[in-house]
């Protein structure tokens, strides 16, 4: 019989793994013998948090990375032909979403391979939870542009496409680059759009709060090499 491929998550800096993922989760990930992982050091890490006695040593590793090319994926759903369950263990958070695992599960369904999704932290959901913007009509959009003129206009697009549509817009920045997104974002958009500022989400130093821009000039936390998610609506 044909093995099944589980999306597994991750958690989000919090390495207390019963405060996020749940135990049965944890109990199926760590019966599991073959695993397709952003990273192979913080993959076994992860695995030994869920359980100190887990044969990590003969289990199996396929490493889908920024380098992976694209014609190596079919290799790495083998075991699964061969009747092994296999699972994605993304970096942080949930696989697919914002994740190279997509294109991974998209060769899945192609094979007529069952995909299991496991529940899990979601930095994208759980900072739209907290905000008490629109969670009916959303848009995550990844990373904004580094260059200044083209990140005002990406900021001033995605406020305005926030007013028309009645939309939150989501988007995330490299940590060391976090203080300079949330004063681009003071200083291009208008002072009565709501912005909120999602930082270290499930640490015990998690920050969520929401304030019109207005509000927030002088008083930005340190966001700096902090997971943030910013989330504006006009």
């Amino acid at each position: 019989m044909q093995g099944k491929l589980y999306l597994i998550p991750n958690h989000l800096g919090n390495e207390q793994t019963n405060f996020t993922i749940p135990s049965d989760v944890a109990k199926v990930t760590c019966r599991l013998r073959h695993f397709i992982v952003e990273n192979l050091r913080t993959a076994r890490r992860y695995l030994r948090l869920l359980d100190p006695q887990m044969d990590i040593d003969n289990s199996t590793f396929f490493v889908l990375d920024k380098h992976t090319k694209p014609k190596e994926y079919a290799s790495f759903l083998e075991p699964i032909m061969q009747g092994h369950d296999t699972g994605i263990i993304s970096e942080a958070g949930c696989p697919g979403v914002a994740d190279p695992g997509a294109g991974i599960v998209k060769i899945a369904h192609q094979n007529g391979i069952k995909v299991v999704p496991l529940t899990g932290p979601s930095s994208i959901l759980l900072a739209l939870m907290a905000s008490g913007l629109n969670g009916q009509n959303f848009a995550f959009n990844g990373y904004l542009p580094i260059e200044k003129n083209e990140r005002s206009k990406a900021l001033k697009q995605l406020e305005s496409r926030s007013v028309k549509e009645n939309q939150t817009q989501l988007f995330i920045e490299a940590p060391y680059r976090n203080n300079a997104m949330a004063r681009d974002i003071l200083n291009y958009c208008r002072p009565a759009t709501l912005l909120c500022i999602a930082c270290n989400i499930t640490l015990p130093d998690e920050f969520i709060e929401t304030r019109t821009v207005s509000e927030w000039k002088g008083k930005l936390p340190d966001l700096h090499k902090k997971p943030t998610m910013f989330l504006l609506q006009g």
